[in-house]
């Protein structure tokens, strides 16, 4: 990771993108408070998390929109309009301005995806494709390095200085990071105009995904894990109720020792993506969440330690492997619908598979669902291993080749071959 760290562009980006990581990681458990304190309801507060995965169903509009654009200008300018769109929460005041913090965390979903595919397109430019894993590794640390402490920063700041506050902090953060990213040098590749009717430019993503074997294979296997990797966020309450027969605020500590588990497996990312390819890489994140999930299945405490330590390390590996294959396999120009797909992809099975699990955990045994869980995860895993040869490791092979698009290409004039190479040595004569 220090090879890619050593680069001044990417550590002007990095330094942004830990501003605004940081905002973010604080603001969404503090809205949930927020609107529990308003309103008094568990149901409103854990609304608030659809809110914000609602306006995936947006993503191909929101992809297509970022291809149109500058990567680095548009970047900074979707961090100071993501801060502008956190000015209304200055005006709630009680539980009838609750619909205020559901627009404002709808809005701020939104946003989110459109970072994510401007970010996307701005690391494609930025970084030479043999170190965008390493790249994808540094912010994956990062990001699970704040997911130990900016959840519970963000409810010490909102019980000691209120959601107004909160609101200030996190807009703070957004503008940092566009004003850093702004003095990131404008990349010298610019995606190609490629004019096309909007459905088909809207759509191309899409069809970019499923027309590449090494994605439709990573979004298959991910997609199967994901159906029920969600069920863990209600079955790990009932493990610690009902398993270790300990207070629900036990919880916060597993969310730790995972976080510890998410920085190692940031750590070791890049090194496995060299090694094992991307597919690889997502296989052995999606694996190591099946042992997690079977040694749950047994309340034992120094197993509990030992199993989110290990789903801890599957995140990383699973989004660095997806986000670098993604990369390297989308043509510039199509980065953004590619990324802004995936992530409604990813995001659709996972919200389907958090409420399956809140709905199943009241009928049956968690420790049977535990089970499903690590055979499902072990055959997502199994599937994708199978499919690691679509992406051979980076030490077996040289830079990857940009792919063809798979959007119809437009009818050029003849006079556009000029720009076609031209053979300067002599010609051979014709044979007589």
């Amino acid at each position: 990771m220090r090879t890619v760290l050593r680069r001044p562009d990417f550590r002007l980006l990095f330094g942004g993108l830990l501003a605004s990581m940081t905002a973010e990681s604080i603001l969404l458990l503090a809205l949930a408070i927020w609107v529990k304190d308003l309103t008094g309801s568990n149901g409103l507060a854990g609304g608030i998390i659809f809110a914000v995965i609602a306006p995936m169903m947006l993503a191909p509009l929101v992809g297509w929109f970022v291809d149109r654009y500058p990567r680095r200008p548009f970047f900074v300018t979707a961090n100071v309009v993501t801060a502008l769109l956190l000015v209304p929460l200055f005006t709630v005041r009680d539980a009838g301005d609750v619909w205020l913090v559901y627009l404002v965390a709808a809005l701020y979903g939104l946003s989110s995806i459109t970072l994510g595919a401007a970010l996307s397109g701005l690391l494609r430019q930025l970084v030479p494709l043999e170190l965008l894993a390493e790249a994808n590794g540094v912010l994956q640390t990062v990001r699970q390095g704040l997911r130990l402490i900016g959840p519970l920063a963000g409810a010490a700041l909102y019980a000691a200085l209120g959601g107004w506050a909160l609101a200030g902090i996190g807009m703070v953060g957004f503008l940092t990071a566009a004003a850093v990213v702004s003095a990131v040098p404008s990349p010298t590749l610019t995606p190609p105009a490629v004019r096309l009717r909007w459905p088909a430019e809207l759509g191309a993503g899409l069809r970019h995904l499923t027309g590449e074997p090494a994605l439709r294979r990573a979004l298959l296997g991910y997609g199967l894990g994901s159906l029920v990797m969600g069920f863990s966020e209600s079955l790990i309450f009932a493990y610690v109720d009902q398993g270790l027969d300990r207070d629900a605020a036990f919880v916060g500590v597993l969310v730790m020792v995972q976080g510890v588990g998410g920085l190692v497996g940031g750590l070791c990312s890049p090194g496995l993506v060299r090694r094992l390819g991307e597919i690889g890489t997502l296989a052995a994140g999606v694996a190591f969440f099946s042992p997690a999930a079977l040694a749950l299945a047994y309340p034992d405490l120094r197993l509990g330690f030992v199993a989110v330590l290990l789903a801890g390390v599957s995140l990383p590996l699973t989004m660095v492997g997806l986000h670098t294959l993604i990369q390297r396999r989308t043509p510039p120009g199509l980065v953004g619908r590619v990324a802004a797909a995936t992530q409604a992809l990813v995001s659709g099975p996972q919200a389907l598979s958090i409420g399956t699990g809140a709905l199943l955990v009241g009928v049956l045994d968690y420790r049977l669902l535990f089970l499903l869980v690590g055979v499902a995860t072990l055959a997502a895993g199994v599937y994708l291993w199978r499919g690691r040869h679509l992406s051979a490791p980076a030490g077996g092979r040289g830079p990857t080749p940009p792919p063809r698009p798979t959007l119809p290409a437009p009818r050029r004039p003849v006079d556009a071959d000029i720009d076609a190479p031209v053979a300067t040595g002599p010609r051979r004569p014709p044979r007589r």
